[in-house]
């Protein structure tokens, strides 16, 4: 632990705590055992890190977030599990992110520059990448898998083990129960895919032939009539020699063991 000017005098820090020298943490927040903080992160007030945590550089974490708790999962023993969270994370009012399980990988973890609205939940043995952003009231139940740069709409549920694959983008209140694949929107309860992530795509700057050759893919999957395998293998022909940005799909579509929302 270490005793710093930033460091308000009302917060009850564990003793086996590492601290960077300028972190700031606000009145009554506590933070438990073996949980390290990266430099230039900063905890509201009434911020509780219940332990075996680890949190990178330069987060912000608002008031009443709870933070590397314990997991809800009935199988749970008291085993040493951890929470990891990358850096450059914003992580609003009343999220909840917990610790995993030994069934999984024993470790939930939360990657870089993810902005997670008021009262996200992010259960146990969940894997978030970056650049995602999770709107008011998001509930992410355990071993659920999301790639990079991926947007959820509010008050949506995603069901454990499911797969939201990097650039797909979730309606408000939806209800996910199947693998959504990448650039993919879907919505709906349950939910629905019913276009390809197209203004996503303009913003940043993706060529018109990219952005074609994608909605070309979708139709493939969602729209001929195809089986999932056979939609791959005309991807595989057709666009991915032209659209490297189809094999980010084809992985997902490969990779998917629960089966692809329709």
């Amino acid at each position: 632990m270490s005793n710093n000017e930033f460091i308000h005098p009302t917060a009850i820090i564990d003793s086996s705590a590492v601290i960077a020298p300028d972190v700031q943490i606000g009145p009554y927040c506590i933070i438990g055992p073996q949980v390290t903080i990266g430099a230039g992160t900063k905890l509201h007030s009434h911020v509780v890190v219940g332990g075996y945590t680890r949190i990178g550089k330069n987060n912000e974490i608002f008031q009443f977030a709870s933070i590397g708790e314990v997991c809800q999962d009935l199988k749970y023993q008291g085993e040493e599990t951890w929470l990891e969270i990358g850096d450059h994370n914003s992580i609003r009012e009343h999220c909840s992110l917990h610790r995993g399980t030994v069934q999984d990988q024993s470790l939930t973890k939360i990657g870089s520059h993810n902005l997670l609205m008021v009262n996200t939940h992010i259960a146990h043995d969940c894997m978030v990448g970056d650049h995602n952003i999770f709107a008011n009231n998001v509930g992410v139940a355990g071993h659920v898998h999301i790639g990079d740069y991926v947007i959820v709409g509010g008050n949506s549920g995603i069901h454990q083990f499911c797969k939201l694959a990097s650039f797909s983008m979730i309606g408000g209140a939806s209800l996910i129960l199947k693998d959504v694949p990448a650039y993919v929107m879907a919505s709906g309860n349950p939910a629905h895919a019913f276009a390809m992530n197209v203004e996503g795509m303009r913003r940043k700057g993706w060529s018109k032939e990219v952005i074609q050759g994608l909605r070309t893919a979708f139709k493939l999957i969602y729209k001929e009539g195809l089986t999932t395998v056979e939609a791959i293998e005309r991807i595989r022909q057709e666009i991915l020699p032209t659209v490297a940005e189809a094999q980010l799909l084809l992985d997902s579509l490969e990779q998917s063991e629960r089966g692809i929302v329709r």
